[in-house]
């Protein structure tokens, strides 16, 4: 199981978050997710998507079902593709897109993105760094994350940022 502690400007309390993946074939996997408020000391994110990777082409995709405490109960459909920009695929080019849906198929919510990633291995001695730049397409937001060993800062144009820090 994956863990993490994360924190960021739109909330009020640290959030505790973690991911489990179950292998259901050699290239799909369950993914469950949730994340627990400490403020409220309630569960404000979970999340069920069925994966399928595609090594040969680089992709991905996912379909699920999600509950947040805002949103309540919708379904989600994902998919994301990479490209990669040098032959040691440390550059590479990321398309990805997502369109949730709520438990009425009446509200309708698109997110696509294009960004590029570099991943620097022995940055220093053992600490390696990721550098992603990207822009959302739909909500013209570029943003940007700067990922080293546990330690992940995001951060886009609108003023919104987090931190995460994985255990």
């Amino acid at each position: 199981m994956e863990t993490s502690i994360r924190y960021g400007v739109d909330s009020k309390a640290i959030r505790i978050h973690a991911k489990e993946k179950l292998p259901i074939h050699s290239n799909t996997h369950l993914q469950l997710h949730g994340e627990l408020d400490t403020r409220l000391a309630a569960p404000t994110f979970l999340s069920a998507m069925l994966r399928q990777f595609y090594p040969d082409f680089s992709a991905s995709v996912g379909v699920g079902v999600q509950y947040t405490r805002k949103d309540k109960i919708h379904y989600s459909v994902r998919g994301k593709k990479e490209f990669p920009v040098t032959t040691d695929g440390f550059f590479n080019f990321h398309i990805k897109g997502r369109y949730d849906v709520d438990q009425e198929f009446r509200q309708k919510k698109s997110i696509g993105a294009a960004e590029f990633s570099w991943i620097i291995y022995n940055f220093k001695k053992e600490q390696d760094v990721r550098l992603k730049v990207g822009y959302e397409i739909l909500g013209k937001v570029p943003y940007m994350q700067i990922r080293e060993n546990n330690w992940t800062f995001n951060a886009d144009v609108n003023g919104k940022w987090n931190i995460r820090y994985d255990l």
